[in-house]
């Protein structure tokens, strides 16, 4: 693991610790933040780098921060395939029954 020292104003510092906050923790959620709208860091690396244990987590962290998601067509693709199949499944299943 890398560590990486950034030097900010005092005045900075303070707002960034208000709250209770620790300003090195906002510091690296603010880089995480960044780094995943400019699509340079998927939901693992946030996962991973902010220490979440699950995916939900990381989306929550997402929509707690104004950050979309990143859902593509072929996302899509495959979410509305799951969801036909489930559906024809569950007609079967009435059908039977």
């Amino acid at each position: 693991m890398m560590t990486i020292t950034v030097e900010i104003p005092d005045v900075l510092a303070g707002l960034l610790s208000a709250e209770g906050r620790d300003p090195a923790r906002a510091v690296l959620e603010a880089m995480a933040l960044e780094g995943y709208r400019a699509d340079w860091l998927t939901e693992a690396d946030l996962k991973e780098l902010l220490g979440f244990e699950t995916r939900m987590e990381v989306h929550g962290f997402l929509k707690d921060h104004g950050a979309f998601m990143h859902y593509t067509a072929e996302d899509l693709d495959r979410d509305s395939a799951v969801a036909f199949d489930v559906a024809r499944r569950h007609r079967g299943q009435d059908i039977a029954g």
